[in-house]
């Protein structure tokens, strides 16, 4: 069928050593899924059910490009993150099957309005503006699994001018990765070229024009994104 406007173009994420690029369906997001940040963010710990928002395909920044600071905030955080890439989805996925799923790993950082997220959790109000925004979401190149397997530890990472800014280690997710695609599948029918950002450790924190922000999971892939 013919379109009254140009339909937009994919979202294509680079894949390491490949000519080819990762389709991107959908982005999710995990909150508050390592304890210690849950702590620094005024909420318990304990592992209750993983809760789950959005972000767009497009929000999804490449690596090789600079973020610009967005307007409408003078707080923006860095939040590094574990990002899962899916060959496969469905419904009701188990916990022993989820890892089949997986084509790739990529590290990410949840770019946050951290002000404007303050103001919707105290009025009850959604998170989009907070977290939905343009360019919010810079992403490595997409590793496949068959080159790093599934990481289950690891260390995580992110600096700002060359300051230690956020460390931990994978294992210390509240909610590991097949879990998470399992019960991501219980809300929502999962697809090939959807994209999981699992959480962040404790340490988030501001950004300023200017700053120089690098972070990885070692062992998986690294990035350094340039505010402006």
């Amino acid at each position: 069928m013919d379109t009254i406007i140009p339909p937009p173009p994919p979202v294509l994420l680079p894949i390491s050593g490949s000519l080819v690029g990762f389709p991107v369906r959908r982005v999710y997001c995990v909150g508050r899924n390592y304890a210690a940040h849950a702590i620094e963010m005024g909420h318990d710990p304990d592992r209750e059910p993983p809760f789950f928002f959005q972000k767009n395909p497009d929000n999804l920044l490449a690596a090789g490009n600079t973020f610009p600071y967005p307007p409408l905030t003078s707080d923006v955080h860095h939040e590094v993150e574990l990002v899962v890439a899916l060959k496969r989805g469905g419904s009701d996925i188990a916990v022993e099957d989820a890892l089949d799923c997986v084509y790739g790993y990529a590290v990410g950082i949840d770019f946050t309005r951290r002000d404007l997220q303050a103001e919707a959790k105290k009025a009850g109000k959604p998170w989009a503006a907070a977290k939905a925004f343009e360019h919010s979401a810079p992403v490595s190149a997409v590793v496949p699994a068959e080159a790093v397997g599934h990481p289950a530890n690891g260390n995580i990472w992110l600096k700002v001018n060359g300051e230690m800014r956020q460390q931990g280690d994978l294992d210390q997710m509240i909610w590991k990765v097949p879990e998470i695609i399992a019960e991501l599948s219980k809300l929502f029918t999962l697809a090939p070229g959807d994209v999981i950002m699992t959480g962040t450790p404790s340490g988030v924190g501001p950004v300023v024009r200017g700053d120089e922000v690098t972070c990885g999971v070692d062992g998986v892939a690294a990035l350094a994104v340039t505010v402006l």
